[in-house]
């Protein structure tokens, strides 16, 4: 399987597909880079489509540490060094924006050409001023129940979770297919993941970044408030907002050729 090993020493599996100017597809937390499966295909008919499997998930290695957003900026960075990728549209899919905005703070737009943010809040934490963050995941005490759910009760906790990131129900086989990709992360690494991940307040320097920008926001999510990634939108000053009014968090598989199209034609600009 192909894979880069990074900075310190994790394999990092990653999948490639068709020719021209690269566009790397960054996955959520506790998913993996095949949940693009129905997008990989008519995207890569006109780019380099590169998909990678986050440390802790897919096929990548599972070590005992790394699991910090800065971290996972790193190793996107490693990826980028390792295929000699240059004039990349980097798309971050929940979790995955915040690994751009990270690599954005600590490299600039090294090797980037411009981005695409699928449906992610700057804050998932709540706080008196802030009430647009995740739906469970808002304080200390709901990090702690997401955290003893994976540990216990992993096979419902993934079920639940598919379920909730999606409002339009998916083929059985196809389900099993996610579901069986899921169960690749072992509780370790995602409960760190998410104790870190779901602590950052990015408010502060989303406004600072001026690469070409697109954030899609999923009007229907339960997941996370719409209005947390119009946020994104209205804060960042090159960043244009999309709206997908029948999606759930999962975009790209609620409204698959429109998320396909979008992704295209903001290529293209």
């Amino acid at each position: 399987m192909p894979h880069i090993t990074t900075s310190d020493g994790t394999r990092i599996h990653y999948e490639e597909q068709g020719h021209g100017r690269p566009l790397v597809m960054i996955h959520g937390w506790t998913f993996s880079g095949r949940f693009f499966h129905r997008n990989v295909g008519p995207i890569s008919e006109q780019a380099r489509v590169i998909t990678v499997d986050l440390r802790g998930h897919g096929r990548s290695e599972k070590p005992q540490h790394g699991y910090r957003i800065s971290r996972l900026a790193a190793d996107l960075r490693d990826l980028l060094v390792a295929l000699n990728l240059q004039d990349v549209t980097v798309l971050g899919w929940s979790l995955g924006c915040p690994i751009i905005w990270s690599y954005l703070e600590l490299f600039g737009t090294e090797r980037i050409r411009n981005a695409i943010f699928v449906q992610q809040t700057p804050k998932q934490y709540y706080s008196a001023e802030w009430k647009l963050g995740h739906a469970a995941c808002y304080d200390q005490a709901g990090l702690t129940a997401v955290q003893q759910q994976l540990t216990l009760t992993p096979e419902e906790f993934d079920k639940g979770n598919l379920e909730s990131c999606i409002c339009h129900p998916l083929p059985d086989d196809e389900k099993a297919f996610l579901l069986r990709e899921m169960a690749q992360s072992p509780a370790y690494a995602r409960s760190a993941m998410m104790a870190d991940h779901t602590t950052q307040d990015w408010r502060d320097i989303i406004p600072r970044f001026a690469i070409p920008a697109l954030m899609m926001i999923a009007r229907k999510d339960t997941v996370l408030n719409p209005e947390g990634p119009a946020w994104v939108a209205q804060h960042m000053p090159n960043c244009r907002g999309v709206d997908f009014t029948d999606s759930a968090h999962m975009v790209f598989l609620d409204e698959t050729e429109k998320f396909n199209r979008t992704v295209l034609d903001f290529m293209k600009g």
